[in-house]
């Protein structure tokens, strides 16, 4: 895969969290994954399809998701488990979306399905697509995550 191909979704990642979560983010730089061991205890995942299968993935660590939900949801977290769950499936489909739109100017045209979260230390990331993952390790005030993307 093109390290090209990560460009939009660091523009995504940064446009996402600076308007929904108003943080700041720093990506660091990207790499070809070599196991499939999230890098966080809260992953989101979204299967990509149309002129390329694949998948999309964020993990946080847990200090991180509680963070971007608190400033999300302003600090009116009622259930830190379905709040966390929702809050990271739907900054995930918003960075693939964001992330797609600018995947079609490079002449790739996907689709996201619905994101499914996993919680818990220690899991993996099953991927739609037998090539590496590209993973980019992020960076903010609230700590740290990472975003990983593979595509047949």
């Amino acid at each position: 895969m093109s390290p090209e191909l990560a460009k939009p979704f660091i523009n995504a990642t940064k446009h996402v969290l600076l308007n929904t979560a108003a943080l700041e983010v720093m990506a660091g730089k990207p790499y070809v994954k070599q196991n499939r061991s999230a890098s966080g205890s809260v992953s989101a995942l979204i299967g990509i399809t149309g002129d390329r299968r694949g998948t999309f993935a964020i993990s946080f660590d847990r200090n991180t998701a509680v963070h971007i939900v608190r400033q999300m949801l302003g600090d009116a977290i009622e259930d830190i488990v379905q709040d966390v769950q929702d809050a990271m499936g739907e900054i995930t489909n918003m960075i693939s979306g964001h992330a797609r739109l600018g995947l079609v100017d490079m002449g790739l045209k996907l689709q996201g399905s619905t994101p499914s979260v996993v919680m818990g230390d220690n899991h993996t990331i099953v991927y739609r697509a037998s090539s590496r993952a590209i993973a980019i390790p992020f960076s903010c005030q609230a700590g740290s995550f990472t975003l990983e993307f593979c595509f047949e």
